[in-house]
């Protein structure tokens, strides 16, 4: 299998295996593979900024990236900070939520996270499998990292409505997970979300934002595109997408 082009970093020091097929996560009826990065422990946040750019992503410590034997719908983004301009609807989610306050935490288990965590995947993602994680599973999900990530907890009026993860990469911030209040009405959190780490990306004077995987034929995917101009590693090389119009649904 091919491994990730960047003589600059000791991929020597890595092993990258194939993981057994599993049932597609997005596109139903199709069975996945994963490419995993290993062993976790030498995977630092410079050999792990690398990686991102190689098509990687992580969950918990699990370092890995699409290896599907029949597809390749899954494409890795990113939105080029300095060229983006918020749409209408995007600055609407700036207005809407402008009373928003966010607070770095430490990585570590907060009970009033969890239970947000809880309903949220209840109420956005039923039956997906994580609508009934553990605290075991949570912890491992998203609070076992060995880059430098990032805990920000959002709250209004002293009630919390978002928990959001993100590393800090050579050349950006990478999204690594969000959950946030389902029942808010009127809500753009997830995309107030966005734009508020493309914002601590121009402050900190980082080049992308990582978005993970985009599938043109997911609706959950969908989001992604409504940011534009948008990034995808096809083919080993980054280049532009062409505009997808977004479903309304």
């Amino acid at each position: 299998m091919a491994l990730p082009d960047d003589a600059d970093l000791p991929y020597s020091l890595l092993q990258f295996y194939a993981t057994a097929s599993y049932p597609c996560s997005y596109l139903p009826d199709r069975e996945a593979r994963s490419q995993v990065a290993a062993p976790a422990h030498l995977i630092d946040s410079t050999l792990y900024s690398s990686l991102i750019r190689n098509g990687f992503r992580r969950s918990g410590l699990f370092t890995y990236r699409p290896h599907c034997d029949h597809c390749q719908a899954c494409i890795p983004v990113r939105i080029p900070v300095a060229e983006f301009t918020p749409d209408r609807s995007q600055r609407r989610a700036l207005k809407r939520h402008q009373t928003l306050s966010g607070h770095e935490l430490p990585l570590r288990f907060n009970d009033a996270h969890y239970a947000l965590y809880n309903r949220y995947q209840q109420a956005r993602h039923p039956g997906g499998g994580m609508d009934d994680d553990n605290r075991e599973q949570y912890d491992q999900f998203l609070l076992q990292s060995r880059v430098d990530t990032r805990l920000v907890e959002f709250s209004e009026a002293g009630s919390l409505r978002m928990v959001s993860l993100i590393d800090i990469l050579d050349d950006g911030l990478s999204s690594v997970y969000t959950f946030f209040d389902p029942d808010l009405p009127r809500s753009s959190l997830g995309v107030y979300n966005i734009l508020w780490q493309l914002a601590q990306c121009q402050a900190l004077g980082l080049p992308y934002l990582y978005l993970g995987y985009w599938i043109a034929e997911s609706r959950k995917m969908a989001y992604k595109s409504r940011f534009r101009p948008l990034e995808g590693l096809i083919d080993g090389r980054w280049q532009p997408l062409p505009a997808i119009p977004a479903d309304p649904a």
